[in-house]
């Protein structure tokens, strides 16, 4: 099947050539985001493969139908950049990757934790400059503290796995309590007394209208003074403005962020020789216990290399019968 790879780097190219010797696409690699100023750029593919900031409105998707488009191939879990009603008045069909290897985002939300907690990314830059002053670089163990996770799914699940090796105490919140989870020890409480209660907090719920930024002002007020709060999941679960504030206030101790809310324009590509013209963004960096990361949770050669095989796979199982367990429907929001 002919399939056109939006927002291609060198190593998408690479672990799909390396997948597709087994299902044998035909894949033409494009270095630019799928856009409706771009849609033109993949006209004639009756499937494309797409990514997290690839977008995929109304506009886009009517755009694709008309061009011979019938599949989606979403390199990713999350299906938060894809109108899926329109796809469906499209006769567009939708297929992600559920699940590719949840311990790699939840290995990036300990090194995040652990790096925040122990300064060691202010530690590393004194270090370089012949500062060895420890003033500053105060920490906590996080044996015996307690740590909410919302949202407990594979990764939600991979990342309690590990914070229980730590000995820490896991509150968890999830409309859909996973037995694993609580095998584990976690205790499944409301919002409310995970806020209260957290020592850290760790999102990893898929963004929906109901999780639309979920972390907002009212939530934070409900948390402890100097409470860490990280985010792996997708950037509009938090409020930017509402945790600059809580920063400023001193309420949020610590903030750890793989992705942001406005990450379409920034995340993925060189900027270095260019002045951000993002303000929150930059407001954000300013701060010494703000960690942020550009959403390489899942950059690890394990995690491209399944995603890249389920991808391939998901294509071929609707080239050859129409039908595919990964397939995205409006069902699946919640």
């Amino acid at each position: 099947m002919k399939v056109a790879v939006c927002s291609a780097h060198p190593y998408d190219r690479r672990f799909l050539q390396e997948a597709n010797t087994t299902y044998g696409h035909e894949l033409s690699f494009f270095d630019a985001r799928l856009s409706e100023e771009t849609r033109q750029m993949v006209a004639g593919f009756p499937a494309i493969c797409a990514f997290v900031n690839d977008t995929l409105n109304d506009a886009v998707l009517a755009a694709l139908a008309q061009q011979g488009t019938r599949l989606i191939a979403l390199r990713c879990a999350g299906f938060n950049n894809v109108d899926l009603a329109s796809a469906a008045r499209h006769g567009l069909r939708v297929v992600r990757v559920p699940a590719y290897s949840p311990h790699s985002v939840a290995e990036h939300t300990l090194a995040l934790i652990l790096a925040l907690n122990r300064k060691t990314h202010r530690a590393y830059n004194r270090v370089r400059d012949g500062n060895f002053s420890l003033d500053g670089l105060l920490g906590f163990e996080l044996r015996g503290r307690t740590v909410g996770i919302i949202g407990t799914g594979r990764i939600g699940l991979a990342t309690a796995e590990i914070l229980r090796g730590f000995g820490c105490r896991l509150l968890a919140h999830d409309p859909y309590p996973a037995p694993e989870c609580s095998a584990l020890g976690a205790e499944y409480v409301t919002l409310d007394e995970l806020y209260r209660d957290s020592d850290l907090i760790s999102l990893h719920c898929p963004l929906t209208q109901d999780s639309f930024h979920l972390i907002n002002t009212a939530a934070i007020g409900k948390m402890k003074r100097g409470v860490i709060l990280i985010n792996t999941s997708r950037g509009a679960v938090i409020d930017s403005l509402a945790v600059i504030a809580g920063l400023k206030s001193g309420h949020i101790g610590g903030l750890g962020l793989d992705v942001y809310e406005q990450e379409g324009d920034l995340f993925f590509q060189d900027l270095s020789c260019q002045v951000i013209q993002d303000d929150v963004f930059e407001r954000l960096l300013s701060f010494p216990n703000v960690l942020i990361t550009g959403h390489q949770g899942f950059f690890t050669a394990e995690a491209l290399a399944s995603i890249a095989h389920t991808t391939l796979h998901n294509v071929s199982l609707f080239e050859q019968s129409g039908a595919c367990p990964n397939e995205v429907t409006s069902a699946l929001v919640r």
